[in-house]
C-alpha cells in the first residue's frame, strides 16, 4: 500500500495538469507544462548545404548512397554474417520434413534413416543449398531486397529456428524413447 501511494504521488496527469497524491491536490502552472502545438496543415521546411558550402536547388532530387553489401565469401560466412544462419535454418527446415516423411512412410527413426544412407543425401543436400544460398548474396543481392510481405525474409530465419529446434528435439525424443516418434 505505500508503495502505491508513493507511484501515485509522482504521477502527473497530462489533461487536467493537476498532480495527485496522498490526499493532496495541488494545480500546476501551465506555464511549466508548455509543448509546443503544430497544426494539422503546417508544413516542415528542411534546408541543407552540399560538403563545399553551395546550396542545393530546390527542386533537385538528391541521390542517396547506397552502400552495397559486402560480398567477400569470409564476409558472409561469418559469424555474425548473412550465410550461416539462413542456410543452417533452410537446411533444417528440408531435414525436418524430409526426416518425418520417411518416418511416416517407412517408420524408421533419425539415427536409422542416418545409417541407412542418409550422409550421401545429407552432403549433397548441403552443398546444393549453400551454394544456391551464396550465389545471390555474392553478387551484393540482399535478401530483405527480395522480400515480399507475406514471404518475408524474418518469416523465414523464424521457420528455419523452429526447424532447427524441431529436428534436434525429434531426435533427442527418438533417442530417449528409443524408436521412432510415429
Amino acid at each position: 500500500m505505500a508503495t502505491s501511494s508513493v507511484m501515485q504521488s509522482t504521477l502527473v496527469s497530462p489533461v487536467t495538469g493537476v498532480a495527485k497524491g496522498a490526499g493532496l491536490t495541488r494545480t500546476i502552472p501551465r506555464s511549466s507544462c508548455f509543448l509546443p502545438r503544430q497544426g494539422r496543415n503546417s508544413g516542415v521546411l528542411v534546408r541543407c548545404m552540399a560538403k563545399n558550402g553551395q546550396k542545393e536547388e530546390v527542386g533537385s532530387p538528391v541521390k542517396a548512397k547506397v552502400a552495397k553489401a559486402k560480398t567477400d565469401f569470409f564476409d558472409l560466412l561469418a559469424f555474425s554474417g548473412p550465410g550461416p544462419e539462413r542456410i543452417n535454418g533452410r537446411l533444417a527446415m528440408v531435414g525436418f520434413v524430409a526426416a518425418i516423411a520417411v518416418e511416416l512412410s517407412k517408420g524408421e527413426d533419425v539415427f536409422a534413416q542416418i545409417s541407412n544412407g542418409g550422409i550421401p543425401w545429407f552432403l549433397l543436400t548441403t552443398g546444393v543449398l549453400s551454394v544456391a544460398s551464396l550465389i545471390p548474396l555474392s553478387s551484393g543481392v540482399s535478401v530483405e531486397s527480395k522480400s515480399k510481405p507475406f514471404w518475408s525474409s524474418d518469416a523465414e530465419m523464424l521457420n528455419g529456428r523452429f526447424a532447427m529446434l524441431g529436428l534436434v528435439a525429434l531426435a533427442l525424443t527418438e533417442y530417449v524413447k528409443g524408436a521412432a516418434l510415429v
